[in-house]
């Protein structure tokens, strides 16, 4: 049982710490940081929602099938991503030769960060999952 307090506080902070969050996964490419650490920012917001409410109430909100659809769209967009360049006849991740109307330089920055992105979706659903997961045998 949580107080009011923590409820609020609670709900103030999270769009702050979800918004630094997306700030570390857009800035990955140029700063330290990335998807990964991005990721588990954003998941750990959710995480705090969790235990400022209740379980239920969670997981009523983000259910399983959404973060799997979440964690799934998070790994197709990178295995995509990197599909791209081999049907363009390079390598995996070779983004340079990806067709695209742009300079090679920008194609590159575009696709990592749509890589960062994509991780930042995955390791959020799931950190999430996992939380949920182990909060559910506690019960």
């Amino acid at each position: 049982m949580t107080t009011v307090i923590i409820r609020t506080t609670a709900r103030i902070l999270a769009p702050f710490i979800q918004l630094f969050g997306l700030y570390v996964i857009v800035h990955g490419p140029i700063s330290p940081g990335g998807g990964f650490q991005g990721g588990v920012i954003v998941g750990a917001s959710l995480i705090l929602l969790a235990l400022s409410y209740d379980l239920a109430s969670a997981e009523a909100r983000a259910g399983h099938a959404i973060r799997i659809a979440m964690d799934s769209t998070g790994s197709l967009l990178f295995a995509g991503i990197g599909l791209l360049s081999l049907l363009a006849g390079g390598v995996f991740m070779d983004y340079g030769i990806i067709p695209l109307p742009l300079p090679a330089a920008q194609v590159r920055a575009l696709m990592i960060l749509l890589i960062g992105m994509a991780i930042g979706v995955h390791i959020m659903a799931l950190v999430s999952t996992l939380f949920l997961h182990m909060a559910e045998d506690h019960e």
